[in-house]
């Protein structure tokens, strides 16, 4: 008879973190932060349909990284989550919080109970009244839940990334400027180009265009205008 071998849990949980970072590392990152119009989550994303932003619900967006595969069936678990909440209820009673909370269990689950975890890293972002009001829940692949101020840097370079964010953001910037700040981030020491997803939660949605929902998706001629903002304005 075959015997098989003894891993301890310590052992096994940490095989199975380092799986995981090693999937995440891979991944190309996502700058999401808040500033004085509302929210803008920026992703290096080389797929024109292939989203690493999504919305979820009437204030609340949704960013990962890691395997498309996974984070794309957990964003689509939030909006029916959302969904059968405000519903049920009422949409005030859907928050970033809550959301945050069921995939917190679910990537818990996963991560002590499956074979394999899952390779992915996501930020729920949920608008306020102002930046004071914001909220950025950051989840890791473990179910491991943080409630980050400012921004949240996501990815292989994050740590590169979130140190040329943390010196130029400011409270009182506006989309524009979050988004060259963010694509800057992304490209400093890249030889070669790369490509941007780029969406913004609405501070004030309701009053500029008629509406609760406050996601919006930055289409590329007006990216382009944005990350040219200060060279027009030189000139």
């Amino acid at each position: 008879m075959t015997q098989q071998f003894y891993v301890s849990p310590e052992q096994l949980m940490k095989d199975r973190a380092d799986f995981a970072r090693k999937g995440i590392a891979r991944g190309r990152s996502v700058v999401v932060l808040s500033c004085r119009d509302g929210i803008a989550l920026v992703a290096e994303n080389p797929s024109p349909s292939l989203h690493k932003i999504g919305e979820i619900y009437d204030k609340i967006a949704f960013a990962a990284v890691g395997k498309y595969n996974e984070f794309e069936s957990l964003r689509q678990a939030g909006v029916r989550y959302a969904d059968v909440r405000g519903y049920s209820y009422d949409r005030e009673d859907v928050t970033g919080r809550g959301l945050a909370s069921v995939y917190a269990q679910s990537l818990g689950a996963v991560f002590t109970a499956e074979q394999k975890p899952f390779e992915v890293e996501l930020t729920v972002a949920e608008v306020g009244s102002d930046v004071d009001h914001d909220h950025l829940f950051r989840l890791t692949f473990d179910g491991s839940i943080a409630d980050e101020r400012r921004f949240v840097v996501m990815g292989g370079a994050a740590d590169r990334v979130a140190e040329t964010v943390v010196n130029g953001w400011t409270s009182e910037a506006s989309f524009d400027e979050a988004i060259r700040l963010a694509a800057g981030a992304l490209h400093e020491d890249r030889t070669e180009a790369i490509t941007l997803e780029v969406a913004v939660l609405d501070r004030n949605s309701e009053t500029t265009r008629g509406t609760r929902r406050a996601f919006r998706r930055i289409a590329p001629d007006e990216l382009g205008s944005a990350l040219d903002g200060p060279a027009e304005r030189a000139g």
